[in-house]
């Protein structure tokens, strides 16, 4: 098949949702398909390239306005495109009106998440006509979790079209070794890794550790926007000793930064954290998971009590007691770790994504709709 991707950014940026396009594409490009991304421009990257098996096109952009960069040219690529199929990943309002312009390729939509910020919400109120013609113009309609699918605003949980296809990363990079094993009496090493964002909740872990009564020390593995102020919130609250602010982590670094902890932690504050796939990361690798109940894919990655706990957002308290108990019970530690990796196995593999993304397609392609997958029950 001759398959096109359309997003805003590609790697090397990172990010949950270039990770996943990124996994997909390669994967697919290995079985003998002929894939094509097509996204906007960064500082210092061709303009095209080829990347492992995968074509990389990207589009001039004319600015970027609540964080969508505007790119007619994306447009005018994507409505130009020879392919059999589009995979559409949302949102990204310049795809996604690209879409709508295309008459002679069907096209296959994942919905990652909704806009949550207020300015984005704003822009949503007056495009979600149009977005909702987008998704209804979809011939299957891919979601990463069953919670995504009952929260939409966009589709019913009942709609035909829907398949609920998680993240998955892959179980070979990131497993568990014998350098991974804390040192007993040595302090409690906790990992958070991911783009610094408002969303993402690290102030809330800061404001946690001073309440630890146990010796732990945090790792912040990560750029972005918020980085010089948790990097000030940290020195406020007197915890230069005990947290190190890494800075963008090179991809290939990262198995062996899940490694050399004991302990992850994602306590995210608001649904713009859609599903987590660090999370899936860190269970690959054997380590023990705190994350936050949001509502989201981040408690159907993580179940409470038995692959790591999950605590209520936005609450220091919360998180500080779970931390401690953790830093206190090892075997508790070794056996959430465990079964964190035999679930991921089970169900956040990258193989098992690429099988359920491959059933949608065939369906598809063949003049049906998605191929439905049953949901992943807790």
């Amino acid at each position: 098949m001759r398959i096109l991707h359309l997003y805003k950014a590609y790697a090397p940026v990172l990010g949950g949702i270039e990770n996943h396009i990124r996994a997909l594409a390669e994967a697919q490009a290995a079985e003998g398909h002929q894939v094509r991304v097509l996204v906007t421009t960064r500082p210092g990257a061709p303009l095209s390239e080829r990347v492992n098996g995968v074509d990389v096109e990207r589009a001039p952009s004319l600015g970027t306005l609540a964080s969508t960069p505007l790119s007619p040219a994306l447009i005018q690529s994507a409505r130009s495109a020879r392919v059999d199929l589009i995979h559409l990943h949302a949102p990204y309002p310049v795809a996604e009106v690209a879409v709508l312009g295309r008459r002679n390729a069907p096209y296959v939509i994942t919905l990652h998440a909704d806009p949550t910020r207020p300015v984005q919400r704003l822009i949503l109120a007056a495009y979600a006509p149009l977005f909702r013609r987008v998704v209804g113009g979809a011939r299957a309609v891919l979601l990463t979790s069953p919670q995504a699918a009952q929260r939409s605003r966009w589709v019913r949980p009942n709609d035909p079209r829907i398949a609920i296809v998680p993240l998955g990363s892959d179980p070979e990079r990131f497993r568990p070794t014998a350098s991974s094993t804390n040192v007993p009496g040595s302090p409690l090493r906790i990992l958070f890794t991911g783009m610094l964002r408002h969303y993402k909740g690290v102030d809330v872990l800061l404001q946690a550790l001073p309440l630890v009564t146990r010796a732990v020390s945090l790792t912040v593995a990560g750029a972005g926007p918020e980085l010089e102020r948790l990097r000030a919130l940290s020195r406020q609250l007197g915890l230069s000793e005990r947290v190190s602010f890494l800075g963008r982590i090179a991809d290939e670094a990262l198995p062996a930064l899940y490694q050399s902890h004991d302990l992850f932690v994602l306590p995210a504050v608001s649904a713009a954290e859609a599903f987590g796939q660090v999370l899936v990361e860190a269970m690959l690798s054997g380590l023990p998971c705190i994350t936050t109940e949001l509502g989201t894919g981040t408690s159907f990655v993580v179940q409470d009590g038995v692959t790591g706990r999950v605590v209520e957002p936005r609450s220091p308290d919360a998180l500080a007691t779970t931390i401690d108990r953790l830093a206190a019970e090892p075997e508790l530690r070794r056996r959430l770790g465990q079964a964190g990796r035999d679930r991921a196995l089970e169900h956040f593999t990258t193989a098992r994504m690429l099988g359920d993304v491959r059933a949608v397609y065939a369906g598809v392609v063949s003049g049906g709709g998605g191929s439905i997958h049953e949901p992943i029950h807790r």
